[in-house]
């Protein structure tokens, strides 16, 4: 992982190569150090067997984000910009998390090498989010994607080829759509620059810009209606696309999630139009339309992009969008959020409950996209979400113990947590962001950040002392 994280941090300079790279030797100073320490690791294990029991993988799937956030701060903290070790971690955390908070400013003079850094770190982010839910979580028994797991998330010598086939398909899927992103934003009038990063970001879920104004730099309508359809595809199930292209068609609309995550959309967007258009004097229908639809679905999606201020549509839409922060997109995908599925199991609970009370003798089963759901999975399904939302009133607290505003406290945990990325408020909504925030507030949200991405139970694990005892 880290000869591949130096790997990639040599691309800024390179794909800039006559042009501006300021930070070239920030750049090479980092990856020579982060592939010193690679290519020492390889030695130090060479010969030595691998048993990745349940215990390792735990360790490694949490250190790893944790260290990587870390190594991936060196060339924001070692360029010429000045940024402070603080900022420096809260970026690259927020880049590879695909949570898109940002504590820089003056994004459109920001040199460009840094620009695209923070866009290729959203891209590493969201192939690595895929692949450690569909491959590592499962086999560790942790995450959404239990319930959708098959032969090919099992680490036996027997699944391993098929496992290999997966990541691949996943690394061809999640490469295409990225390269006909680009293209297509670059088609639309987008500079290739601009173009090259949104399509890293769009993908990835994560809603870095080029630009302060996000997305409502480039004034298109055309360019938000494609930015949509890009980040609905980020937040789809990335296994169900290569089952698709393997030839088992329709697997991808016949999945439960996947239904209900696109009329929740169809179903947002056309109420929030609809209160638009009553409580403002000068809504113009067909531009509303376009821009209620991408701005729900950058927060349904938790990508982030913003082409104006949502937050001052109204009472009405604040409350929305907050409460859109909790949802995120399909388990499998890049998005965040708690995921579609665990709304659909707490529903499927609430009415075994109620059949219970009407029919106490009554034998029921419990079916999810045609499977039947083990009691086990429900039990994880209330555990993630009381230490969610545990973590979320911690957070929350702490936020407001250092004199930060309720709204700013609540949305600021709340975004952290879910990796959706602007909150709400004037100071880290929309059209703010984090940087005046104070440090420890910052160093606390990276801790959110982290915990979210990793659906916090792994995390918990590892730092249970019963974890080390046993």
């Amino acid at each position: 992982m880290f000869v591949l994280l130096s790997i990639f941090m040599t691309l800024p300079p390179l794909l800039l190569l006559g042009g501006n790279a300021p930070n070239a030797v920030a750049f090479a100073e980092s990856a020579g150090l982060i592939f010193g320490l690679g290519m020492l690791g390889i030695l130090l294990a060479y010969g030595k067997p691998r048993d990745l029991k349940p215990r390792y993988m735990f360790v490694l799937t949490v250190s790893s984000w944790l260290v990587m956030a870390l190594l991936s701060s060196l060339p924001f903290y070692l360029s010429d910009a000045g940024i402070s070790v603080t900022d420096s971690i809260f970026e690259a955390t927020s880049g590879i998390t695909t949570t898109g908070a940002t504590v820089l400013t003056g994004l459109d003079q920001l040199d460009q090498d840094l620009l695209l850094w923070r866009s290729v770190l959203q891209w590493i982010g969201g192939i690595g989010i895929i692949g450690m839910f569909v491959a590592v979580l499962p086999f560790l028994r942790v995450g959404g994607m239990r319930l959708f797991a098959t032969e090919s998330s099992e680490w036996t010598d027997k699944a391993l080829p098929r496992m290999k086939t997966l990541s691949r398909g996943l690394l061809f899927v999640y490469c295409v759509f990225t390269v006909v992103a680009v293209l297509t934003y670059w088609a639309s009038g987008m500079t290739l620059f601009d173009a090259f990063n949104h399509g890293l970001t769009t993908i990835a879920t994560g809603g870095y810009s080029t630009s302060d104004l996000s997305m409502g730099k480039f004034d298109s309508q055309l360019l938000l209606l494609e930015a949509t359809v890009f980040m609905i595809l980020g937040s789809l199930p990335f296994f169900l696309f290569v089952r698709e292209m393997h030839g088992q068609r329709g697997v991808l609309w016949r999945d439960q999630q996947v239904r209900l995550f696109l009329t929740l959309l169809l179903l947002l967007t056309l109420g929030m139009t609809l209160y638009r258009a009553l409580v403002s004097d000068d809504f113009e229908l067909v531009s509303g339309l376009i821009t209620t639809l991408f701005n729900v679905t950058s927060i349904l999606t938790t990508t982030g992009y913003a082409s104006e201020d949502y937050s001052a549509w109204g009472s009405l839409a604040f409350v929305v969008f907050f409460f859109l922060m909790f949802v995120g997109g399909c388990s499998g995908s890049t998005s965040g959020g708690m995921k579609i599925f665990r709304f659909q199991l707490s529903l499927i609970v609430l009415r075994e409950q109620l059949m219970r009370l009407l029919h106490p003798r009554a034998v029921l089963t419990r079916n999810y996209n045609g499977r039947a759901v083990s009691d086990e999975i429900i039990a994880s399904m209330i555990a993630y979400t009381f230490i969610f939302l545990l973590c979320f009133l911690i957070l929350t607290l702490v936020l407001a113990s250092m004199h930060l505003d309720f709204i700013t406290s609540l949305s600021g945990a709340l975004s952290s947590l879910t990796n959706v990325g602007p909150a709400l408020g004037d100071i880290i909504g929309p059209v703010g962001n984090f940087a005046t925030l104070p440090d420890e507030a910052k160093w606390v949200l990276c801790v959110g950040m982290l915990l979210g991405r990793l659906e916090i139970l792994s995390v918990i694990v590892v730092l249970s002392p019963g974890f080390w005892r046993s």
